[in-house]
């Protein structure tokens, strides 16, 4: 569920700018430039600076302003984040005074002092360089004689050629990510943008710290996903290098983008990171009552990349199973394939909660549109058996209730443990969920990979050559005979096989008239040349149509 949220805590806060200032005006202080890059303009290099303090990154401190003042009294002038340029002609001469005024200009926000010497200081008082030093203020001694106005000029240049630039990246950002909302893209494809604007990994999580779309390279996903949870509550307790926005519109939290060091973007990382999280929102607020919509998509991307095999490797995709909340190492995992009625990923996952584990469900491949077809990754505590009661009460909590479940085919790989295994159960119960079969009662059907040994061969020997070799042998003439002529040879054989023995069935199943079936079949043997009532020759048969039917999945 959302999290609601009061109007006072809604708002998108920036993290401070330095020094305290706010950064909202340059989108992480970004745009503008530090003291060490000042120290590297020509204009400043002609005064021979020296930093006489340094320390705790006082020179990365942010200029936003270059001010020229003698004064002892400039500290009451400063807005914060201004760089002092002075002679210290004005400056107070009582070494408590001094050192007091120097705490005084940290305390309005100054980001750096600039002392000319020759004027009125041959060298820079000691209590000034310990004040700085106390205080980490950037302090900065000019050697040589140059004209303020020239420093003033050559900063104030950089900073306001950085805002422009700052400026028209931000409005492109926002151009992009708006577009985006108005062609209601998928969050996916929003998490992918904004990792490739920030040159950064990006990762989308629900309000119970678990992945829902993330966009990271392939070789880091195994350490970046691993004990996920814990490291993002960590993060969002105490944060450190992760970038954490909210996902959130009219006082509704769904989320959080986190987005992971990376370099500085003109726009400000904050602000790039903002633009996506408000086109997620209006994404949310467009799916209105579908609140699931979210939490599909990514799921649905992460079941198509496990079964087309497009990861790293195991460690890694476990990781990410891990990181969306399916535990995968120390767990009892099945595939299933449910067919007959609509499952979504929420009720998915409750229906596991109940017994204990969690489940990860996406539409399956390869099934007709109108099909209503879903694999379902299903996670048990270690040890638990999956029983039949088990699984009626998985079914129930599917669809919410009897009557809907008993439509329902419910097609059970093996328990497996790791990865590895979970996609071989998987391939079992996409198999299973192919083959024909007839219902032998009414209600919910419960299909289970170690009932049918056949189809457990075909899924353990699905790339073998060989058996690929047999399939086509045995069927070429149905497929060239379907093809060319747009038939159902291939079908009627199915039902054949589905029902040995019951030619009536076969026929009920093939939606044909008893004599138009036999009349099938005698094409068939004909055809093939084979005798359909020899028991090695449907064994064949029925091997050979496992195999292409799993090979077009």
């Amino acid at each position: 569920m959302p999290d609601r949220r009061e109007d006072q805590s809604i708002r998108t806060d920036r993290p401070d700018g330095p020094n305290g200032s706010s950064a909202s005006t340059t989108g992480d202080g970004a745009a503008l430039p530090t003291v060490r890059e000042i120290l590297a303009l020509p204009a400043v290099v002609a005064g021979v600076p020296e930093a006489l303090s340094a320390d705790g990154g006082a020179l990365d401190a942010r200029v936003r302003w270059v001010h020229v003042s003698d004064s002892a009294g400039v500290a009451r002038l400063l807005d914060g984040g201004e760089l002092l340029l002075s002679t210290g002609s004005g400056w107070p001469t009582d070494p408590d005074e001094l050192h007091d005024f120097i705490s005084g200009l940290v305390d309005a926000g100054l980001a750096g002092l600039v002392l000319e010497l020759g004027v009125h200081y041959r060298y820079v008082p000691a209590v000034v360089e310990q004040a700085a030093r106390e205080r980490g203020l950037a302090l900065v001694a000019l050697h040589r004689e140059v004209k303020f106005v020239t420093l003033t000029e050559a900063v104030h240049s950089r900073i306001i050629s950085e805002q422009t630039t700052a400026l028209r990246a931000r409005d492109e950002v926002r151009e992009r990510f708006t577009a985006l909302s108005l062609r209601g893209s998928p969050a996916d494809y929003i998490v992918a943008q904004l990792a490739q604007t920030l040159g950064a990994p990006v990762v989308l999580e629900n309000l119970a710290y678990e992945v829902v779309a993330a966009e990271v390279p392939a070789g880091s996903e195994a350490e970046l996903f691993a004990n996920w949870e814990q490291r993002s509550r960590q993060a969002h307790r105490e944060p450190d290098e992760w970038l954490i926005v909210p996902v959130e519109a009219r006082g509704i939290r769904w989320g959080h983008l986190i987005a992971l060091p990376g370099p500085a973007h003109p726009a400000g990382r904050t602000g790039v990171l903002e633009q996506g999280a408000i086109a997620l929102a209006l994404g949310r607020l467009a799916d209105g009552d579908d609140a699931d919509e979210w939490v599909r998509a990514g799921r649905q991307r992460l079941i198509d990349g496990l079964l087309e095999g497009r990861f790293a490797g195991l460690p890694a995709a476990a990781a990410r199973l891990g990181a969306a909340g399916l535990p995968v190492e120390g767990a009892t995992l099945h595939g299933l394939v449910v067919t007959g009625a609509p499952v979504t990923a929420s009720r998915a996952d409750a229906a596991a909660q109940a017994l204990g584990g969690r489940a990860v469900s996406g539409a399956a491949p390869g099934w007709p549109r109108q099909t209503q077809a879903s694999v379902v990754l299903l996670s048990l505590p270690d040890g638990t058996f999956f029983a039949d009661a088990a699984a009626r009460e998985f079914a129930r909590a599917l669809v919410g209730d009897e009557a809907s479940a008993d439509h329902l085919v419910l097609s059970i790989g093996q328990a497996a443990s790791g990865l590895d295994g979970l996609l071989g159960s998987v391939q079992e119960a996409i198999d299973l969920a192919r083959a024909p079969g007839s219902r032998s009662q009414r209600g919910l059907a419960i299909r289970r990979a170690e009932d049918r040994p056949l189809i457990r061969l075909v899924t353990s020997l699905r790339d073998d050559h060989r058996l690929l070799r047999h399939s086509e042998q045995m069927l070429a003439p149905l497929i060239e005979y379907d093809l060319a002529r747009g038939g159902d040879l291939l079908d009627v054989l199915g039902a054949t096989l589905a029902h040995p023995g019951n030619r009536t069935a076969a026929a009920g199943a093939s939606h044909l008239s008893r004599s138009v079936f036999y009349q099938r079949l005698s094409l068939i043997g004909q055809l093939l040349g084979v005798d359909l009532d020899d028991g090695e020759t449907l064994t064949a048969l029925h091997l050979a149509l496992l195999v292409r039917r799993s090979a077009l999945r």
